[in-house]
């Protein structure tokens, strides 16, 4: 009982010291939030409010010593938001990479859309640079949230 009552007054004491505060915070602030978002709609309001949605995760948890792997995947008439030729908010998407360290940012682009609008269109239609094609966005989505990913829809 006594070696125990010593270990105790020990582990308090280490963990009243300034510097063992600061390692134990640094273990604290080692989570990553997976976040996953849904653009469906060819609306640029919508698309700026998933991306201020971005910004503002980004930096709050940045502030708080912690990251986020945030991916926006646009698939359908959202698809637009990815199109080299036709995205209102194609400035915003490279800005918005370029800051994301220390988080990440993935922007995907559904196949099965992409595919559908070249067939119509009758040209190929360039996604921005910033993005990656998956096979579809909706199993894309499905895979994140099977995963544990938060899921939001604007």
């Amino acid at each position: 009982m006594k070696k125990f009552a010593m270990a105790l007054v020990a582990a308090v004491a280490l963990a009243a010291t300034p510097g063992h505060a600061a390692v134990k915070a640094q273990k604290v602030n080692t989570k990553t939030h997976h976040i996953a978002f849904q653009v469906d709609q060819n609306n640029p309001v919508v698309m700026n409010l998933v991306l201020n949605n971005v910004a503002n995760l980004m930096a709050y948890y940045r502030d708080k010593g912690e990251t986020a792997k945030i991916e926006v995947v646009a698939y359908g008439p959202g698809l637009n938001m990815l199109r080299a030729d036709k995205s209102p908010v194609k400035d915003r998407l490279k800005d918005l990479k370029a800051v994301a360290f220390p988080s990440e940012l993935t922007f995907s682009a559904c196949h099965n859309t992409l595919m559908h609008m070249e067939k119509k269109e009758g040209h190929a239609i360039k996604i921005v640079s910033q993005a990656r094609i998956v096979p579809a966005g909706v199993v894309r989505l499905t895979e994140l949230q099977e995963e544990g990913w938060v899921y939001i829809r604007p």
